[in-house]
């Protein structure tokens, strides 16, 4: 597969929505994520309800546009998750990564599916779940 079949408009679109989920310095939780294939990195912090679901996200990102696509399609839908919902989510979507089968059941999944072609992007992929799975478990921790 071409880069130009991996780096859809629609995928393409998705990177550039991150400029409205900026940092949150005041959330009460923070969790990091790197990529060990391509070095990309998020860092993202949570605002929860009184119920431990997502009440709000902000995000840095450094990556891919792949990184950055997968990091809007995890912001546009995680508020109301909690940290069972993003581990169902993570082990299944690494499963679909290294296995195949059907995709995680995430909404606009569609969007980043393309890179899963591209070993080399996996890492990038999994980043927002697995920073938020940091984030989660710090609450966890603190509770």
């Amino acid at each position: 597969m071409s880069a130009e079949k991996l780096y859809t408009p629609e995928m393409l679109a998705a990177a550039v929505e991150l400029a409205s989920v900026p940092p949150i310095e005041s959330a009460g939780h923070h969790g990091s994520a790197r990529s060990p294939t391509c070095g990309s990195t998020l860092d993202i912090d949570l605002v929860l309800d009184e119920g431990g679901a997502i009440a709000g996200v902000g995000m840095k990102v450094r990556a891919c546009a792949v990184g950055q696509a997968a990091a809007a399609v995890f912001a546009r839908h995680a508020a109301g998750r909690g940290a069972d919902d993003m581990r169902r989510t993570l082990d299944s979507f690494t499963a679909w990564l290294e296995n195949g089968g059907d995709a995680p059941d995430w909404p606009d999944i569609d969007l980043i599916a393309p890179a899963r072609d591209f070993r080399g992007r996996h890492g990038a992929m999994l980043l927002p779940w697995k920073a938020a799975m940091a984030a989660l478990s710090s609450a966890a921790a603190a509770s």
